[in-house]
This record gives C-alpha cells, sequence and structure tokens, in this order.
C-alpha cells in the first residue's frame, strides 16, 4: 500500500471523523524503524458523542479506570478541563503497528489554528502532516497559521539566516516553554525534525517566503550547495508589517504589554494597533507571551494525558521519552 492508502486503513476501524492528519516521526522520508507509532490527530464535531461510538467499538483503546468510572463524560470532561481539549490513545496496536491518536473538537481545532489560543494544536500543524480527512478544508484554514508561524519566526531571527535556520525558529515556536523539554525530549528533537523534513517544510512555507519576497519585507538568494540565504530588513516598519500578521489574540497581548495606538476609521469604528516600540522589545514580548501559551498547555496537556492513559501506558510512554532524551544529551 501507499502511505496515503496506509493512513487511511488505520482509520476504518475508528468511528467517522472530519478531520485526519499524521504528523510526527512517521513521515520522515529516512524513518525505517518498524517499532515507532504512527501519530494522529482526528477532528470530530461531537467528541462525547464520537468517544460514545468508539467505547463500542474499541474499548480496549481507552484507560480501563475512564472506561469503567465514567466512560465518554469522564474523557471529554478530562480532556476539556483539565487538558487543552484533545485526549490521547497511545499505544494502539492494530495491524501489527502502534498508533496514537488524539481526538479534538473541530471548533478548538479551527480555533487554535486560526488564533493561538492555546498554541497546541496550531503548533502540530505549522510542522509537516500527511493530510488524511478534511471535510473542513482545514489545509486551506491552516494558511493562515503557516503566515504567521512564517512572521513570529522572522521577528525572532537576526538581519541574515539561511532557509534552514527559519524552520528551525518556526519548529522552535511550540516546544518554548513545553514542559516536556525540561527532561523527557530529545534536546536535538527540533534539528532533526527540520534534518528529516526539509523537503517538506520548503513545499509548506516556499509561498509565504516569495509572498513576503515581494512585498520587498525579505530578499532570497541561493547560496553554492542550493540553501536560501534570507536577508530581512529590522526597521521599525518592517516589523509592524510583520507583526500584523500575527493572530489577533497575541497582537492584543502585545498591545497590553507594550501599550496601544487607538485610531478611528472613515467610519468612526474604533481600530486598535499594536504599538511596536522597537524591533527588539516586540521579539522579546512576543517571545515572552508564545513561552507562556505553551508551558500553560503543555503542563495541562501532560496532566490529562497521564490521567487519559493510566499508570502503566504513561509510565511507558514517559519511559520512551527519557531514554530518548538521555542518549541525546550524552
Amino acid at each position: 500500500m501507499d502511505s496515503n492508502a496506509a493512513f487511511q486503513s488505520f482509520l476504518q476501524v475508528l468511528p467517522p471523523v472530519e478531520f485526519a492528519c499524521v504528523y510526527g516521526s512517521s513521515l520522515h522520508p529516512t524513518n525505517h524503524d518498524k517499532t515507532t507509532m504512527t501519530d494522529y490527530i482526528l477532528g470530530v464535531s461531537d467528541p462525547k458523542q464520537w468517544h460514545s461510538e468508539n467505547l463500542k467499538l474499541n474499548k480496549h483503546h481507552y484507560a480501563s479506570w475512564m472506561v469503567h468510572l465514567g466512560g465518554e463524560r469522564l474523557i471529554t470532561e478530562v480532556a476539556d478541563k483539565v487538558g487543552v481539549g484533545v485526549h490521547f490513545n497511545p499505544f494502539v496496536t492494530w495491524n501489527g503497528k502502534l498508533f496514537k491518536y488524539g481526538v479534538v473538537r473541530m471548533h478548538d481545532l479551527l480555533q487554535d489554528v486560526q488564533y493561538w489560543e492555546k498554541f497546541y494544536l496550531c503548533g502540530r500543524l505549522q510542522k509537516p502532516v500527511h493530510i488524511v480527512v478534511d471535510n473542513l478544508d482545514v489545509k486551506n484554514i491552516n494558511s493562515f497559521n503557516l503566515r504567521a508561524a512564517v512572521s513570529a519566526a522572522l521577528l525572532l531571527l537576526p538581519s541574515q539566516f539561511t532557509e534552514e535556520d527559519l524552520y528551525a525558529k518556526v519548529c522552535s515556536l511550540s516546544y518554548m516553554g513545553d514542559v516536556r523539554m525540561l527532561f523527557a525530549e530529545d534536546k536535538n528533537k527540533v534539528k532533526k525534525i527540520v534534518a528529516g523534513q526539509f523537503d517538506l517544510f520548503h513545499s509548506m512555507y516556499k509561498p509565504f517566503l516569495e509572498e513576503y519576497e515581494a512585498k520587498k519585507l525579505l530578499r532570497l538568494s541561493s547560496t553554492a550547495n542550493d540553501q536560501i540565504h534570507v536577508s530581512q530588513d529590522c526597521d521599525l516598519s518592517v516589523a509592524c508589517s510583520i507583526v500584523s500578521a500575527l493572530p489577533p489574540s497575541i497582537r492584543s497581548q502585545m498591545s497590553l504589554k507594550q501599550g496601544e495606538k487607538t485610531k478611528f476609521s472613515e467610519t468612526g469604528k474604533v481600530i486598535h494597533d499594536t504599538k511596536i516600540n522597537s524591533r527588539e522589545e516586540a521579539a522579546n514580548c512576543l517571545h515572552r507571551i508564545l513561552r507562556r501559551r505553551v508551558m500553560v498547555s503543555s503542563a495541562r496537556q501532560a496532566i490529562s494525558g497521564f490521567l487519559a492513559v493510566g499508570g502503566v501506558h504513561a509510565t511507558r510512554y514517559l519511559a520512551k521519552k527519557v531514554t530518548k532524551a538521555w542518549k541525546s544529551w550524552r
């Protein structure tokens, strides 16, 4: 089977979904590890109803304590009230392979992709994913997320950098402040993700690089080894243009931290502009905001995940992560 058919085949044992994508190491072209888990994000309109149907089909996918003490009600409450709206079932064995899938309400997925409210799922979709089901055109909506990710990365990068540096900075956005990076993640994770999926990053972000070059916000040139070299102006006016492409919730928080300019449109409507005193100040402010959001979301999801998978699976999953981390530090 080709990869798309293989990815679709697992979904046949689950209730229907409105959106499904595969992410993570299983997409690495150089990954030949047969023990690697294939990771999915599944978007559904009503998680409680979906879990109710899935419990009838695949009760063994869930932690036994959640099944016996509350079923679909408890599953969704832990995901929503403890975590960030995503329930993960890891270490699912099917057809001789391991799978992990996270189930999220479509509304929550779209909110995070467009507005970075939790900065959890949007971070997943800033990296290469293989979309298997897309009934609501999430791929098109995600273009807002990708443009904003490029903008954030540009604000945090110096005047001269390579294409690889850009993708590494984009990739690192969702790891800033991630509690797992303190002890249970490979310290070279970002570098490995970009190196393993460079061509996928290039195909994702090339249109936005060309768009920003056309707007004269940056300049692209090729190096001897066919790597793209990027130059950007660090003027305040350019920084303002970059900030304007960030999601509204981020701009609003930057306004609160840096002060706000108020303007009036021709119709008399109040327009709020993010006030930027310097590019460096804006970059530091953005870094603090994203770090805080990632820290809160990752901590909440870590606790939710521990509860959702039960002690045995949680210990197994954590041990796997810690082993990777220790190897990377040696």
